[in-house]
């Protein structure tokens, strides 16, 4: 789950999504928009589950499902067999994997798709918030008696003139706001030599890491990356942090992922269930 400003946007929704999202005591209401990955199943073998609930629920605002487009004759049929009476409508949305563009925006935040290289069609996607305004520096409104109603003005940019004539610079008067935030989630795919250009100064990067490098001719072969391949990914990017998924069951202990990542990217987690992350 991804939440900005109160808004919660899914990521796939593998089968068990629903008792994931109780357990996490996040509210089925607030979900509004649901982006497919790939029709792997454990990136989609939730959803028409997750939309009955929803209807059981008493859902009436519409949910929005964004993937590619071979999904849609698909979640059509299994609305009409199981979920003809659910009281909302579900807006599917047809995205090309192999495109990177803006499939979602609002005041707040953009969500572009990243394009990717798996077995099947396949794409990641990229949140990121807008610029805010900056913070105004109460202190400074007070000395200069600055009306309420100029506010907006000098959030916005503008200057201000005291009464008699000189001109105070917005820099003077206001602190600068917050760096806008982005989160780029990357799974399933293989190593991409040049896939930090898409997402060049990410916050925080997911990148799937299903191997350690001992088994790097599985992740050739079956379109998956190995943890140093994603430790190259968020170097490259410039990313200020990367989150480790979607491991071999190979693995008993991930920490073998998480060492072959820190040896190129220092600021490496592996990710796990139930994890929040604060950006």
């Amino acid at each position: 789950m991804v939440e900005v400003r109160d808004k919660l946007f899914m990521i796939d929704c593998g089968e068990g999504t629903q008792m994931q999202l109780r357990r996490s005591h996040i509210r089925f209401t607030k979900i509004g928009h649901v982006f497919i990955s790939h029709l792997h199943g454990d990136h989609c073998f939730g959803l028409i589950g997750m939309i009955s609930t929803f209807g059981m629920l008493g859902r009436t605002a519409k949910l929005h499902i964004y993937a590619t487009a071979e999904l849609g004759p698909m979640l059509q049929s299994q609305l009409d067999m199981f979920c003809d009476r659910i009281g909302y409508e579900v807006v599917f949305h047809p995205i090309d994997t192999r495109k990177h563009e803006v499939i979602y925006e609002d005041r707040s935040l953009s969500v572009t798709t990243i394009p990717l290289e798996h077995r099947v069609p396949c794409c990641g996607f990229l949140f990121r918030e807008k610029p805010t305004l900056p913070h105004i520096r109460k202190e400074m409104i007070d000395f200069y008696h600055i009306p309420t109603s100029q506010i907006a003005n000098i959030k916005a940019g503008a200057d201000w003139q005291a009464d008699d004539g000189t001109i105070i610079a917005n820099q003077r008067l206001v602190y600068p706001a917050e760096p806008p935030r982005s989160y780029a989630y990357c799974s399933d795919t293989r190593y991409i030599s040049n896939l930090h250009q898409r997402i060049m100064g990410v916050s925080t990067l997911y990148h799937e890491s299903t191997y350690a490098n001992d088994n790097l001719q599985l992740a050739t072969k079956y379109f998956h990356s190995t943890a140093q391949q994603a430790a190259q990914v968020a170097l490259n990017a410039k990313a200020r942090q990367l989150l480790l998924g979607h491991y071999s069951s190979r693995y008993e202990n991930e920490e073998i992922l998480l060492q072959e990542a820190r040896s190129v990217f220092e600021n490496t987690l592996l990710t796990e269930e139930n994890m929040v992350i604060d950006l």
